[in-house]
């Protein structure tokens, strides 16, 4: 790798640790193509992102963010999983770990707080974002579901005491 690909390469990180809400670093203990594979797949479907960096290189791209105070995590055969949902990368990294020891959690941040291995786990156990919301629109709309449920039942017992006046009469 010449140095405008190592240039190109720390910008490209430092643009996704601007935009992202966590970080998870992992250290990958001789994962095989197959696990790797499997692990970037879930990765995917939980709408984050898993890169294997050079240390050296994340370090330069982590200095002017506010994640800088994941460097010490970054030796060894370190990967980084991110995500712009807080929860998404840790929730997917923390899934597949416990299927496998060959992945290690080293630690992560969110913003300037940085997490320790089981901060990371701590984090992969809240709800994501989008449960969040759907939590949140069944709250809006159950008072609304009965306020019209409210509404329809003094008709409904009208029409049932009506419907058996009927069935009386034509008895």
């Amino acid at each position: 790798m010449d140095r405008s690909q190592k240039a190109e390469s720390v910008a490209q990180l430092n643009a996704v640790f601007n935009e992202v809400g966590v970080v998870v670093v992992t250290r990958n203990l001789g994962m095989s193509v197959a696990q790797s594979t499997e692990l970037r797949t879930k990765i995917r479907e939980a709408g984050a992102s898993y890169k294997v960096a050079k240390n050296r290189l994340a370090k330069l791209a982590i200095a002017d963010t506010d994640y800088n105070g994941i460097g010490d995590f970054l030796t060894g055969p370190t990967a980084i999983a991110t995500s712009v949902d807080p929860v998404a990368a840790a929730k997917a990294v923390v899934d597949f770990a416990k299927t496998t020891d060959k992945i290690e959690i080293v630690g992560g941040a969110m913003g300037s707080q940085v997490l320790n291995a089981e901060g990371v786990k701590a984090l992969a156990s809240m709800p994501s974002l989008d449960e969040l919301r759907a939590k949140l629109i069944g709250l809006v709309q159950a008072p609304a579901t009965k306020i019209a449920q409210l509404q329809t039942a003094p008709a409904a017992k009208l029409a049932r005491v009506f419907g058996a006046y009927a069935a009386k009469d034509a008895a």
